[in-house]
């Protein structure tokens, strides 16, 4: 199953995550992003000025506005 990446505030979403089989890494730092398929952050601390170095080849969903299972069908749909 695919490696999921959850910004550590999101526990709803890693919770849910986790029940449908993912195997779900809590993102602490940068790193931790390395070697995920897909990485959900809250959104909250986006990059006013647009500046950024990539960690990851990985898709980046932005959790904010979305509920719990919004975010897992753009997990699903990303990864397929």
């Amino acid at each position: 199953m695919a490696k999921i990446g959850v910004e550590a505030s999101l526990t709803n979403i890693q919770q849910l995550l986790k029940e449908k089989g993912y195997d779900v890494v809590e993102l602490k730092q940068e790193s931790d992003a390395a070697n995920c398929d897909c990485c959900v952050v809250s959104g909250f601390d986006s990059n006013v000025m647009g500046m950024h170095d990539s960690v990851t080849q990985a898709s980046v969903i932005e959790a904010r506005g979305l509920s719990a299972e919004e975010v897992c069908q753009q997990v699903e749909n990303r990864l397929s």
